[in-house]
């Protein structure tokens, strides 16, 4: 009893600390004047970024724990199977985050956006924006076949490329940015 009212003690913890923290650096950079980061859908696009990465970060310490020390009836296949469903959600989050990033950047009609966007997909550092974009996209999109949802060792592979991807975002996104900004 003690055990559980910790764990949704910390829970109610935890989540908000999340929250604010990812909230509270995306207004960071989204009240910045510099091209790429003055963006107010920054505060989703983080958070739904941590959730993202949290939840294949957990599904790696999940898989590592059930094999280490035999938990497959503590952690079941179903258990790996919602995470990898929840883990899919959130690419497709993160798809939609992509794609609205293009639309206002597109609708702003500023040239310094514009070239920051040309410069992020086809600039020196366009390898990684595409890396990015097959790790976080490309890969989860596995999961909706239920052979690779149930494969544990290409779950725990695509868990760890994606969590590449999400560093390789954090690195587009400051690094594209300082690069070469204010070049219309």
């Amino acid at each position: 009893v003690n055990y559980e009212r910790a764990c949704i003690l910390l829970a109610g913890i935890a989540t908000p600390a999340v929250f604010s923290t990812a909230g509270i650096v995306s207004l960071d950079f989204a009240t910045s004047i510099l091209p790429g980061w003055h963006a107010t859908i920054f505060p989703p696009y983080f958070i739904a970024g941590a959730i993202f990465s949290g939840f294949c970060l957990c599904l790696n310490l999940l898989i590592m724990v059930r094999s280490i020390f035999n938990f497959k009836d503590l952690v079941t296949d179903r258990h790996i199977d919602i995470c990898a469903r929840f883990i899919l959600f959130t690419s497709i989050i993160m798809a939609y985050v992509y794609i609205i990033e293009f639309f206002t950047i597109f609708y702003s009609g500023n040239p310094y956006e514009k070239f920051w966007n040309w410069n992020r997909i086809n600039g020196p550092y366009g390898w990684a924006y595409w890396a990015m974009v097959i790790l976080n996209i490309a890969i989860p999109q596995t999961f909706w076949i239920k052979k690779f949802r149930q494969n544990i060792i290409w779950l725990f592979i695509a868990a760890i490329l994606i969590n590449i991807g999400m560093w390789l975002e954090r690195f587009v996104l400051i690094v594209t940015t300082l690069s070469r900004t204010f070049l219309p």
